[in-house]
C-alpha cells in the first residue's frame, strides 16, 4: 500500500488575506472605492463658493453698479433657494423644519459634499415629523432642499460623484417606502419617483453642461498651443528669410575679395615675393570663408530655393516699389532727409524690405488710404517711417487678411541690426510703422 502525501499551501500570515478573498468580495471593494473617495473622503472639507467672473456677454451689458454684484449672482440664488425652502415647511414643527431645509442648502456655499449628507439626514428627520401637506418620504420643504442641493454638489463636483449621490437618494427612497410607513395620515402618496426622475433630468442637463465646459477649456488650451506653434513657426520662418538674404549678400562680397585678391598681384608689375603670399593668404582665406558660409546658412535653404539671379533691393531701388504700389491704387508720398549716403548693404536691404512689407500692410488693411514713407540719414543710423490714413469709406471697402507675419518679420529684421522699432495705431485711424537702424561711422569701424 502506498501512502501519498498531499502537499498544502502555506497560510497567508495574519492580517493579509487579500489573496484569499474571493473575486466577487474585491469586486465589490472596488465598486465601493468610488463613492469613498467621492462622498467620504473630505466631505467636510472647507470649499468656499468662488465669486463668479463679470467678464460674460449679458453681464456687460449691466449697468457699473449692478456688474459690481453680479459675481454675487449664485450666492444671492442658493440664499434665496433656501429662504423659499423655509417657507413652505409648514407644521406644528415649521419653524425647525425650515432650518431644517434651508441649512443644508446654505451649506452649499462653504462644503458642498457635506452639505449632501446633512440634507440626507434632515430629509429622514422631516419626513418622522412632518406637517399636513407634504408626502412621503420628501416633505414640501426636504423636496426642494435636496433637489437643490443635488444642483448645486454637481455643479461643484463631477459628473461622478453625482451619479453616487442620485444612487443614494434612490436608495433612500425605496427603504423608506418599502419599509416605513408614512406617519402622517393625511399624506397624498408615495414620491420618490418625482424625486428621482426631476434630479436624473436636472443632473443630466449638469453632466451635459460638465462635458460642454471641459471640451471647451480643452480647445481653449489647443488653440492656445496652436496659435505658440504658430508664431514659433512664424518667427522661423523670418529668420530663414533673412538668412537666406544675408548668406547671399555675403557670399556676393566674400567672392568680390577673393577674385580682387587673385587679381591685385598682376596689377603691379614685378611685385614682391611677400605681397603676393599676402595677396594668396587673403584669397585663400576669403575662399575658406565662403566655404563655411556656404556650409553653415546654406542649410536654411529649402530644397526648392534658387538664389536671385539680380542683387538683393536696396534703398536705391524705392522709386520702382513705390511706383508699382502706387499702379496697385495706392496713393503713397516719398520723403528724404539728411544726406543721402550709401550704408552697409544689410542694411539697405533690411530698410527696403521693411518699407515694401509696410506698405503690403497698408494695401491688405487699408485699402483706398494714403500712405507716406519717411526716411531720414542721420548721423548714427538711418530712421525709417511708414504711416498710412484712416480707410475712406470702411463700411463700402472691407479690408483682406493678410498671415500675420508682416510685423514679425519687420521686428526681426530690427533686432538682427540691433535697432528699435514701433508699430500700432495713429490717432486719427491710420497704422504707423517707426525704425531706427542704427550705423557705426567710418572711424567707429576702425577703431
Amino acid at each position: 500500500m502506498t501512502e501519498t502525501t498531499h502537499a498544502h499551501s502555506a497560510a497567508p500570515p495574519p492580517g493579509d488575506g487579500t489573496k484569499s478573498r474571493s473575486p466577487e468580495y474585491q469586486l465589490a471593494q472596488k465598486a465601493l472605492r468610488g463613492p469613498r473617495q467621492d462622498l467620504i473622503h473630505n466631505a467636510f472639507d472647507y470649499r468656499p463658493l468662488p465669486r463668479r467672473e463679470t467678464n460674460g456677454r449679458l453681464v456687460r451689458l449691466l449697468p457699473g453698479r449692478l456688474r459690481e454684484y453680479a459675481g454675487w449672482a449664485p450666492h444671492a440664488l442658493i440664499v434665496a433657494i433656501a429662504l423659499l425652502a423655509f417657507g413652505v415647511s409648514d407644521g406644528p414643527f415649521g419653524v425647525i423644519l425650515g432650518l431644517l431645509a434651508g441649512v443644508p442648502i446654505l451649506m452649499t456655499l462653504v462644503r458642498p459634499v457635506g452639505a449632501f449628507w446633512l440634507s440626507m439626514g434632515a430629509t429622514a428627520i422631516s419626513a418622522l415629523f412632518g406637517n399636513t401637506w407634504g408626502d412621503w418620504p420628501w416633505p414640501a420643504g426636504s423636496f426642494v432642499c435636496h433637489l437643490t442641493v443635488l444642483t448645486v454638489v454637481a455643479l461643484r463636483t463631477r459628473p461622478r460623484t453625482a451619479a453616487w449621490m442620485w444612487a443614494l437618494t434612490a436608495l433612500y427612497g425605496g427603504l423608506a417606502e418599502a419599509l416605513v410607513g408614512p406617519v402622517d395620515p393625511y399624506y397624498r402618496g408615495v414620491n420618490t419617483a418625482p424625486m428621482l426622475v426631476l434630479s436624473a433630468l436636472i443632473l443630466l442637463c449638469v453632466a451635459v453642461w460638465h462635458i460642454r465646459r471641459s471640451a471647451e477649456q480643452e480647445v481653449t488650451a489647443q488653440q492656445t498651443v496652436t496659435a505658440h506653434e504658430r508664431s514659433r513657426r512664424t518667427l522661423l520662418e523670418e529668420r530663414t528669410t533673412i538668412a537666406r538674404e544675408l548668406h547671399d549678400v555675403v557670399a556676393h562680397h566674400m567672392s568680390v575679395v577673393a577674385i580682387q585678391a587673385e587679381a591685385a598681384p598682376y596689377r603691379v608689375e614685378n611685385p614682391p615675393p611677400e605681397l603676393e603670399r599676402a595677396f594668396a593668404t587673403i584669397r585663400e582665406n576669403a575662399v575658406a570663408a565662403l566655404t563655411e558660409l556656404r556650409r553653415v546658412l546654406g542649410v536654411v535653404r529649402a530644397e526648392d530655393y534658387e538664389a536671385p539671379d539680380a542683387p538683393q533691393p536696396t534703398l536705391a531701388d524705392l522709386d520702382a516699389l513705390l511706383a508699382n504700389v502706387r499702379d496697385t491704387g495706392l496713393d503713397v508720398e516719398k520723403v528724404v532727409t539728411g544726406a543721402v549716403r550709401e550704408l552697409p548693404q544689410g542694411v539697405e536691404l533690411s530698410a527696403y524690405r521693411i518699407v515694401q512689407e509696410a506698405l503690403s500692410n497698408s494695401l491688405r488693411h487699408a485699402p483706398g488710404a494714403s500712405a507716406r514713407v519717411e526716411i531720414g540719414y542721420v548721423l548714427g543710423g538711418l530712421g525709417l517711417r511708414v504711416v498710412n490714413g484712416p480707410v475712406p469709406a470702411p463700411n463700402l471697402v472691407k479690408p483682406s487678411p493678410g498671415a500675420g507675419h508682416g510685423v514679425t518679420g519687420m521686428r526681426e529684421r530690427v533686432t538682427m541690426l540691433n535697432g528699435e522699432m514701433t508699430a500700432g495705431p495713429t490717432d486719427d485711424g491710420g497704422y504707423e510703422v517707426a525704425v531706427f537702424l542704427p550705423v557705426a561711422s567710418v572711424n567707429e569701424g576702425d577703431a
